[in-house]
Parts: C-alpha cells; structure tokens; sequence
C-alpha cells in the first residue's frame, strides 16, 4: 500500500514517542530499497555518503543536489526518511528558511539542522545566531508535519564541553526542534546526562566511537540511533579492495565476497 507523505510523516513522530529504533543512512535509491525490504521502518540520508556517489567531499555539494536527492529517496520507499539537511546550506535565517521549505516540499518526513560553520577557526555558530537558525527553520516547517532535529556538532570539531552541548540542544528544544542530535559523544555518561537534559524530546545518537547496541542505548533513553556515513563507507571498503587487488595484482579474489547477483535481481524485481 503506497504512503502518503502525511501519512509518513505521522508515522515518523509516533516512532519518537517511545523505544528506540534504527535510522540506517542509504546513500540512493538502491540502497534505500534495499534498506526498507530489510525491514527497517525509517531511513536517514547521509551528506558524505550521497557525496560520495556523485564523486564530491562531504559538506560541497550543492542544496540543488542534495534537494533532488531527497525528493528521490522519498518516493522510492514507503517508510518515512529523515534529512541530513546539513547546515542548511546558509548562514542567515531567513535564507536557511527558505532552503527548508524546499526541503519539506521534497516530501521527507524530518530533517536537521547543524551548527556547524565549517570554519576551524570558529566551527560552531555563535549561540545566539545558532537558535535564530532553529527558530527559522521551524517557522519554515510550519504545519506540515515535519520533523525538526537540531544538532550539536561541538564534540566533532574538538570541543568537547558537555555543558556546551546541553545547553546548545536545550536552547534548540526551547526554539522548537522536535528532537535533539550531538554526534561524536562517547561515554555512557554523558550520552545519559544529554538524553535527561532535552527529555522529553528525543534524542538522537550517532553510533561510532560509543560502541553501544540498540538495546544499551535504549537502556540509557535513546531514541533513535543513525549511523552517518559508514553504511557508505563499508560500501566503499570492499569496492576498493577489490579494485585495488584488480590494479596491484591483477589478481580477483575479492570479487568473490559480492553480494549474489541473483539475491539483488529478486529484492528489486
């Protein structure tokens, strides 16, 4: 039965309500088929991964883009996805306003919004300037359902201040993000300490460098968990050692760990 983008949209805000869940990150349209007949019931986009596909670095590709790419995997799948919307791909907030409304109309069922500035120098946005962006791409959103996840992105760029965190993800709750995200935290301490300072709302953790499984992290009150660009990397992983035993070797050993053929035939058919 086909969805509606309504109707994905109410699903998705009903899977934050309670548990935790899986929001695995494809990087096109195959993958993200692939991703649902596995049974998944939400999909995340990925900036580096979509990125990688169309040979650029993460964070150059262009709103155009990565809009296209959105409105695709939105109605390639019957399962709502969420939008690594990056940060906006503005600085000022009317202009992230209005890049979000493109966002919403590409049918996706949430999307984020960073703090990052991509300035090493100055990596985050001064606070102030940071819920301006929130507010704005809240009141873009508007009634249409979508989701609005603000993310902290402090511990990626070296800073590592808890009270930063949580003061930035509370000030992004109060402005009107629906969940709260700040990827690169490692210690069940402080994944503890964030999930009890933005609760109720959910709080999105990236797995990586915590290690933690589904049912840990939602022992310590984790929501949702998405797992950025590794599916893409892991993608990447064997294509390259194959490629890479193709061209030093000439030899093809590493062909034989493909994925049958056969097995993709039958899941797209």
């Amino acid at each position: 039965m086909h969805l509606t983008t309504a109707d994905k949209r109410a699903t998705f805000r009903k899977m934050h309500e309670s548990g935790c869940f899986i929001l695995p990150n494809p990087v096109d349209v195959g993958s993200a088929k692939a991703l649902q007949h596995l049974g998944f019931k939400a999909l995340a986009s990925s900036s580096a991964g979509f990125a990688w596909t169309i040979g650029k670095a993460d964070n150059h590709v262009t709103v155009e883009d990565v809009c296209q790419h959105l409105a695709a995997l939105s109605s390639a799948v019957d399962i709502p996805v969420n939008a690594d919307f990056e940060g906006g791909f503005a600085v000022e907030p009317d202009r992230v306003a209005d890049n979000v409304e493109r966002c919403v109309r590409t049918g996706v069922a949430g999307l984020s919004i960073e703090d990052s500035t991509g300035d090493k120098h100055n990596p985050i946005y001064e606070r102030a300037l940071a819920v301006e962006r929130i507010k704005a791409s809240r009141k873009a959103i508007g009634d249409s359902g979508t989701l609005l996840v603000g993310r902290c992105e402090s511990y990626l760029w070296g800073m590592t201040d808890l009270k930063l965190v949580i003061d930035r993800l509370t000030a992004y709750a109060d402005a009107g993000a629906d969940c709260l995200y700040a990827p690169g935290l490692k210690t069940r301490e402080d994944i503890t300490a964030v999930v009890k300072a933005v609760a109720p709302k959910p709080f999105n953790l990236l797995i990586g460098a915590s290690g933690l499984s589904l049912q840990e992290a939602e022992d310590l009150g984790v929501r949702r968990i998405s797992v950025g660009g590794s599916l893409a990397r892991a993608a990447w992983g064997g294509f390259m050692r194959a490629a890479k035993e193709m061209a030093e070797k000439g030899t093809f050993t590493e062909l034989g760990s493909g994925y049958p053929g056969g097995d993709l035939n039958k899941m797209f058919s």
